[in-house]
């Protein structure tokens, strides 16, 4: 069918109170930026609902990219007529009859808004179920669980049908929770704690360490398009690339291979630290399971930890690995994940790391490295790239791949 409207309900929003209004303008906005590619449409983000005029655009293209917009409950495409009975009758009768199959039932659901119409919920929904039995031959009325159930809602601009409820991402409105940094490596599950966190609104720029020549093109092209597949959920997110190689090359050749891991993750969270107060965040997340690598205990933590004052949020902390593997096919991260492209936090990777570091002796070794010049020379290195969704980074690396191989 012909949709000319998309209209959202609100999910957890409705619970806001007096912040109703700044999270309703934060998923309008939100909304604006995931349906970037289709320019004629307009979104008027209401107190009691979303609505997406159309005006022509392709509504399933712009439904696959809605459904994965955090802080929708639900949405349904919808048809605008003129505030005539004929018109409204007609349109509930084609959209029953592209949906019918034998032994269906159905209802009419009405609702108003403008209290002036002539016809009150009763009435409309009496003539237009008198219509669609009149013209589809064997459905019948049900009014519990029915098979099909036309909306009509009448607004002062026009009478909208539908009869299709998707279901949305559920979650808050990106940004609406604040700003936080992800350390996106190129494995499964820093993608899901990004997931997760965007999911409760964090406004979430990724940064992503990587150590040219040890690490590829392939497998910096590969984070990108992690984190453009992350962007589906918001409308767009920064990466940011932190070069990496000099501060790994001075560790391997000044730490003790037992804390060649652990003196490296904490140059890693200082780097995190510095970025994420730069660039006004509130917390640094990343993907860490307790229990699952040797950087993943709690002594680990605490000896990595210890250079930061900031929140280091862990959204996939108790969760085993088959549990982030389904989030992550859920959401379009896992096979890039699996992709056999190293990234900077495996390739000097020690045969026997310490799971159980001391924090004085963490502090010892690293006070052998030039922390400060290291770090200033990293982030005198950053690139910033603007990242939105279905950009694609891999296929652009095509030439570069076939070189290669």
């Amino acid at each position: 069918m012909q949709y000319t409207e998309i209209m959202v309900r609100y999910g957890e929003l409705s619970t806001k109170g007096k912040n109703r209004r700044s999270f309703i303008d934060s998923l309008g906005h939100n909304v604006r930026k995931a349906l970037h590619a289709f320019p004629a449409l307009k979104v008027h983000a209401n107190r009691d609902r979303l609505h997406i005029v159309l005006n022509g655009e392709d509504a399933q293209g712009v439904m696959e990219r809605l459904r994965l917009v955090f802080g929708i409950q639900n949405f349904s495409p919808s048809i605008q007529v003129e505030r005539d009975m004929d018109a409204v009758y007609q349109a509930a009768v084609e959209m029953v009859q592209a949906q019918y199959q034998p032994g269906m039932t159905f209802k009419v659901n009405t609702r108003r808004s403008d209290h002036h119409f002539e016809y009150d919920t009763n009435e409309i929904n009496d003539m237009v179920g008198g219509q669609i039995l009149d013209h589809v031959e064997g459905i019948k009325v049900q009014m519990k669980q029915p098979d099909i159930v036309i909306r009509v809602e009448v607004r002062l601009n026009g009478i909208f049908l539908s009869s299709e409820t998707i279901q949305g991402a559920g979650g808050l409105p990106v940004g609406t929770a604040g700003k936080g940094m992800l350390m996106l490596s190129g494995g499964i599950d820093s993608p899901v704690a990004g997931y997760l966190g965007m999911k409760r609104g964090v406004d979430m720029e990724m940064v992503h360490f990587f150590s040219p020549p040890y690490t590829s093109e392939q497998a910096l092209a590969k984070a990108k398009q992690l984190a453009s597949t992350l962007a589906s959920y918001s409308g767009s997110v920064q990466f940011i690339q932190v070069p990496f190689t000099e501060i790994q090359e001075e560790i391997k050749e000044k730490v003790p291979e037992g804390y060649l891991m652990t003196v490296q993750r904490r140059l890693m969270m200082r780097l995190m630290d510095a970025i994420t107060r730069k660039r006004h965040g509130k917390a640094i997340f990343n993907g860490e399971s307790l229990g699952q690598v040797a950087s993943q205990t709690m002594d680990s933590m605490i000896a990595i930890n210890d250079v930061t004052t900031l929140p280091v949020l862990r959204p996939v902390i108790s969760m085993d690995k088959t549990e982030i593997i389904k989030v992550a096919e859920d959401i379009d991260t896992y096979d890039l994940s699996i992709m056999p492209f190293e990234d900077c936090c495996t390739i000097f990777a020690p045969p026997a790391p310490k799971t159980h570091p001391k924090l004085d002796r963490s502090r010892a070794y690293e006070e052998r490295i030039d922390v400060e010049g290291l770090m200033q020379r990293a982030l005198d290195g950053i690139q910033i790239t603007e990242i939105k969704p279905g950009e694609d980074y891999l296929n652009a690396q095509a030439d570069v791949f076939a070189e290669l191989l």
